[in-house]
């Protein structure tokens, strides 16, 4: 009996979800950036437009935030794409247009560090089911890395 009420009582720890601020969510490949938020999507959206991608909305969640009378760190997403990437990836599986066009988060966690974190092209595959389609899902993959890396080296 006394092991049912313990069981019971750390039920809630145990199943708590993973905290958001954490990198490492499964799904979202995270990386750290010396660099400020702003600084990190200004580098992003650089290398973005260098190559070719079309930004269709940076959105700066903390001036919204302030907007409402709220406080948050500074958090902005970038939304971009290319048809000529995503458009394969959606032959794959048409539900692939639910992720697409890709974001960028960049963000600044509780201890002030600065992450770029981004959905991991190997999850979406999964999510929705794309096994065939290996070549596309391998060019997202090294597009998205080198974007990343651009906005956060040094």
């Amino acid at each position: 009996m006394r092991a049912i009420i313990l069981t019971l009582a750390l039920l809630p720890a145990i199943s708590a979800p993973i905290q958001a601020d954490e990198p490492g969510i499964n799904g979202i490949i995270s990386l750290p950036s010396p660099h400020s938020v702003k600084q990190t999507a200004d580098k992003l959206a650089q290398a973005l437009k260098a190559k070719g991608m079309t930004i269709f909305k940076r959105v700066d969640h903390s001036a919204g935030a302030k907007k409402a009378g709220l406080k948050l760190r500074p958090t902005e997403l970038i939304i971009f794409g290319n048809p000529k990437v995503g458009t394969p990836l959606m032959h794959c599986a048409q539900t692939a247009a639910l992720d697409l066009p890709q974001k960028a988060l960049i963000w600044e966690d509780k201890n002030h560090n600065v992450w770029l974190s981004y959905n991991d092209p190997d999850y979406i595959a999964q999510r929705h089911n794309i096994s065939d389609c290996s070549i596309v899902v391998n060019k997202i993959r090294k597009a998205l890395d080198r974007f990343a890396h651009a906005a956060v080296e040094q």
